[in-house]
C-alpha cells in the first residue's frame, strides 16, 4: 500500500458525489477532508484483514475489490465485488470492534480512507448524516436475508442462474480482472469451483449459456431467468 498524494478539490469532489455526505455544509465537509487519505493497493494486495483495528471508512476512487470471509478450512467466502464508488467498512467505524471481513484488490486500485473519528463526531453534529448511516445499514440487513434466504431455499444452479442474470457481461466474457473466476463465482455463492462447474455444464445442456474458453455467454435470457426461479424445497 502507497499513500498517494492529493488536492482538497479531490477530496471535496469525493465527498460531494458520496450518497453519506450528499447535503453536508462546506464547512464539515472540509473538515472531514482533513481525515482522509488516498491508498494505491496493487492487484491481489490486501487492503485490511478480518479482526484487525479499523483504519476507517473506505471509498473504491478506481479499480475493483472484493469483501471476503475465511472459514477455519481456509475457504473463501466472497462478500461482495466492489465497484467504483462503493462504500466499505462501515460496521466497524460506527458499530465498533475490528474489522468484520477481509478486503482485497482485484487489480490495481485507488481507495480513499477516512478516520473512523471525524464520522462519528458527525453522527453526533448532524442527524441528517447519521440517518443516511442507518438507512444504509438497513439496505445491507435486507441483502444479507435475501442471500441466506437463497441459500437456504435455491439449489445451486439456481443461484448460480440467479447470479448470472445479474452480472454485467464483462463479469462473464470480459478481459482481465473484470471477469469472475469459476473459484470467485463460487465463493460468491457459498460454493466449490467443482459444483459451480456441474452447475454450469446443468444450464448449458438446458440452452440458456454457452461456457467457451473460461467465458460465460448467455445465450437464452428467458431460459437462465426459468432457471433462476428455481422450485422452493
Amino acid at each position: 500500500m502507497k499513500i498517494t498524494p492529493s488536492s482538497l478539490s479531490q477530496k471535496l469532489q469525493t465527498l460531494r458525489s458520496n450518497i453519506y455526505f450528499e447535503g453536508l455544509d462546506e464547512s464539515a465537509l472540509e473538515k472531514v477532508a482533513e481525515e482522509m487519505q488516498l491508498h494505491l493497493f496493487e492487484r491481489k494486495e490486501t487492503i485490511f484483514l478480518e479482526e484487525e483495528k479499523s483504519a476507517g471508512l473506505h471509498i473504491l476512487k478506481s479499480g475493483s475489490a472484493k469483501i471476503y470471509r475465511l472459514s477455519p478450512q481456509g475457504r473463501q467466502y466472497i462478500v461482495k465485488i466492489l465497484a467504483e464508488g462503493d462504500t466499505f467498512n462501515e460496521v466497524s467505524v460506527f458499530g465498533g470492534g475490528g474489522n468484520p471481513v477481509n478486503a482485497a484488490a482485484l487489480e490495481k486500485s485507488h481507495v480513499w480512507v477516512i478516520k473512523g473519528e471525524i464520522l462519528r463526531e458527525l453522527t453526533l453534529a448532524h442527524p441528517i448524516y447519521a440517518q443516511k448511516i442507518i438507512n444504509n445499514f438497513a439496505d445491507n440487513l435486507r441483502t444479507l436475508v435475501q442471500r441466506v434466504s437463497g441459500m437456504a431455499f435455491y439449489q445451486v444452479t439456481h443461484r448460480l442462474a440467479r447470479l448470472l442474470v445479474k452480472l454485467p457481461e464483462d463479469s462473464l466474457s470480459g478481459e482481465g480482472a473484470a471477469r469472475l473466476t469459476q473459484d470467485q463465482i463460487a465463493a460468491r455463492l457459498g460454493s466449490v469451483r467443482e459444483v459451480i462447474a456441474r452447475s454450469l455444464k446443468e444450464l448449458e445442456r438446458g440452452g440458456a449459456i454457452r461456457v467457451e474458453n473460461r467465458r460465460i455467454y448467455i445465450v437464452d435470457r428467458e431460459k437462465l431467468e426459468d432457471f433462476a426461479e428455481g422450485k422452493w424445497e
